[in-house]
Parts: structure tokens; sequence; C-alpha cells
């Protein structure tokens, strides 16, 4: 069955027009009134909906019963990342939602490629929230994991608290601990940082360290950047 993000809280025997990105999806696919679909608001399970009328630019459906279906991580991971260049960051957030990440952290590295601020950030996230709503429908997600804003490393780092998630940084150093030894407690979860093509720099490697991140290695395989991401939160999501 079709399943469809609705930016707007859903409410179970509501009539409602989709918005527009849903309502363009449903046209294409040639849906007509009477069809079933499911629906999801990322506040948490699905609502089964049926299409009310179809319109030239516009889709009204009503919505039924609420579905208490969570299709979650054991454990929530979220990832800080150097951006890679190009579409790679595009497929690290593609894969990284289907795969149950909780959040990702756009980072500004010193060896990254991607340079973004300003309104070009803003756009970006855009971009890569919509490939992480899209993730969702396809692999059933009721829940979209949250693209942060844009952040230079230095200043997103010098931010983070000591409590909170097991705080954890991939380092090819040697004598670095593997990644599969770490216990991350199931209700406080993990946060990752990993770096761009370039890595991260020795000095960015040593003021995470110095915030509580602790290196740790996924082999002695050099892997690409987004690889590597995704590596750590399989790793750790209990998959």
């Amino acid at each position: 069955m079709p399943r469809f993000h609705c930016s707007v809280p859903l409410t179970a025997g509501a009539s409602l027009a989709l918005p527009p990105g849903a309502a363009r999806h449903v046209q294409v696919l040639r849906m007509q009134p009477g069809d079933a679909l499911t629906l999801f608001d990322g506040a948490g399970g699905e609502y089964a909906a049926t299409v009310e009328r179809m319109g030239r630019s516009d889709v009204a459906v009503t919505v039924g019963v609420h579905l208490p279906v969570e299709r979650e991580a054991p454990r929530a991971v979220h990832l800080a990342v150097g951006m890679p260049a190009n579409e790679r960051m595009d497929w690290l957030v593609e894969k990284a939602t289907e795969l149950g990440v909780a959040s990702i952290q756009p980072l500004a590295t010193a060896h990254g490629v991607l340079r973004l601020s300003g309104e070009r950030a803003e756009k970006k996230r855009a971009h890569w929230e919509a490939i992480a709503v899209a993730a969702c429908e396809q692999c059933g997600r009721n829940r979209v994991p949250v693209i942060h804003p844009v952040q230079p490393f230095a200043a997103w780092v010098e931010a983070q608290a000591e409590a909170g998630a097991v705080r954890l940084i991939l380092s090819l150093a040697e004598g670095t601990r593997g990644i599969a030894s770490v216990q991350a407690a199931d209700n406080a979860g993990a946060l990752v940082l990993s770096g761009p093509e370039g890595g991260l720099s020795a000095t960015e490697e040593q003021q995470a360290i110095a915030r509580g991140f602790a290196p740790v290695t996924l082999g002695a395989r050099v892997l690409r950047a987004e690889t590597a991401a995704l590596a750590a939160l399989v790793s750790l999501a209990g998959l």
C-alpha cells in the first residue's frame, strides 16, 4: 500500500488536503477516489486513509484509524558527519534513514570539500530532509530523523555536553579499540562523529577527544566517508 508523509498533524476521522508533495505523488500513481493509502506525520504510528477526491492540483483524503506501528532501530544512534562531497551526502542521508538513524548533524570540517553557509546551507538541509522523508515512505519508518542545520566543526564540538549518549569518534590511530567492544545503553543511545573524505584533522580529533569522544575503529580497512558512518550506525543500532 502506498505510504505518504503528511507534514500536518493527523487525526482519525479527519478530512484534509494532502501537502503538495504527497498530492503530486498520489497523482503520479494515478490513484482514484476510494483507493487506500497509509499516512504518517512523524509523531509516531501511522494512519489508514482513503482518497476522497482527486482535483487538478490537489488531493483530499479521509483519515482512518491510527495504528501504533513503530519500525525504529532498537537503539538511537545519532551521526555527526563531516559532509562528503557531491551526491555522497545525499546517499548517506538516504541509507542512514533506512537503517534507522535518529538524527544527522552535517559538519563543515577542515578537510571537507563541500562548503555551505547561509541560504545555500538551508537549501541543502531542506533537500536532505526531503530525501529522509522519501526514505521513510519507502522503508516503513514512521518517524523522520532530524537533519540539523550545517555547523562549523569547532562551534559544534564545543557545545557538546558531557552527559547523555555514548560519544564516539571514528579514528585510524594505532591502538584504537574496535567499535564492536562498545557497550551503549539502550536508553542513552550513541553519538558517532565521522570525518569527510580526507578525515578529520589532528586538531579536530583532539578537540573531540577533549570533549569526551572516545576513539574507535571499524577495522584495518580504510572505508569511504559515507561507508564508515553507515558501518558505525549498523554496528551500534542493534539491528
